[in-house]
């Protein structure tokens, strides 16, 4: 998911500032280090962002690997 989401923020000509604030996130680093895949998005953020690039939720879930979805759904 994390470079299909990255290419969706740039293309829609959006700062990974934008995006923290669209989730509530206090800075740009903790969006950043959840697009890059360190850190997992809660659901409620996988929402926002599934709202925000209007795109079905399905679409973030399925992108996420078996191990992402074993662990955060465990």
């Amino acid at each position: 998911m994390n470079e299909e989401l990255k290419l969706m923020r740039k293309n829609n000509g959006e700062t990974q500032s934008q995006i923290a604030n669209l989730l509530g996130l206090k800075t740009a680093s903790a969006y950043c280090k959840k697009e890059n895949g360190f850190v997992p998005f809660s659901i409620g953020e996988i929402i926002i962002l599934a709202d925000h690039f209007n795109k079905p939720v399905s679409f973030f879930i399925n992108q996420l690997s078996c191990e992402e979805r074993v662990e955060k759904y465990n």
